[in-house]
């Protein structure tokens, strides 16, 4: 049977699930984390948290980790993965942060994923507070409206680059080769080398060529080390 490529994970996570998830990426929410959770999942099913149950606390850590990390994102798959949502407001959201960081070019396509009008992060009290304090500087002219002080950046909230690639070997591939599909196919080669092609393009939601291309550069490596 042909490899079909699956772009989503089948489910949601459970809450517990999630916050372990959240720790696995470097997010320091408490708790033990997941080992090596898939980055892009993870951030997706955050911003259903914050932007759909109204969840600050998980918001204002999660941009605070995306200001940190977004270079190391893939995002290809982030985008596409946005694209599918049918919330406008995790849409909206996603599409404020690729406008944030518009001076990476990879997340052009992510400021372009909402096209509707623009949207208040807060339920009520919008107008008061930007009133009051302004609009937070990492959103103003996005698709999304968020007052000063809602969303607290502190940096000490997330593991830095280093630390995060010492406990994540994709991201810690992504450091060398790219954040590509291809990264994370070679960090679950380094954890597991029997997968096959197949399992490998499944785990890493890339294309059968690129894990067969990856199984393959990857044996090379291997048997250039041994000798």
């Amino acid at each position: 049977m042909p490899h079909r490529r699956a772009l989503a994970p089948a489910r949601a996570p459970s809450s517990d699930a999630l916050t372990a998830d959240l720790v696995g990426i470097g997010i320091l929410v408490g708790g033990k984390g997941s080992p090596e959770p898939n980055i892009e999942d993870t951030l997706l099913f955050a911003s259903v948290q914050g932007m759909e149950h109204d969840d600050l606390r998980v918001l204002a850590i999660l941009v605070t980790w995306f200001g940190v990390h977004s270079g190391r994102v893939n995002a290809d798959r982030l985008t596409r993965l946005a694209g599918l949502q049918e919330s406008r407001r995790v849409r909206a959201f996603w599409s404020a942060l690729g406008y944030w960081r518009g001076s990476d070019r990879r997340l052009a396509r992510l400021a372009r994923g909402y096209r509707g009008s623009r949207l208040d992060l807060l339920a009520v009290g919008t107008d008061l507070q930007v009133g009051r304090h302004g609009e937070d500087p990492r959103f103003a002219g996005s698709k999304l409206r968020v007052p000063t002080n809602v969303l607290r950046d502190r940096p000490s909230d997330v593991l830095s680059p280093a630390e995060l690639a010492s406990r994540h070997s994709a991201y810690r591939w992504r450091l060398v080769i790219g954040p590509t599909y291809r990264a994370d196919i070679w960090a679950a080669l380094e954890r597991q080398p029997s997968l096959s092609a197949a399992n490998l393009a499944t785990r890493a939601y890339g294309s059968f060529a690129t894990a067969w291309q990856t199984r393959r550069d990857f044996e090379t490596w291997r048997l250039a080390r041994g000798s």
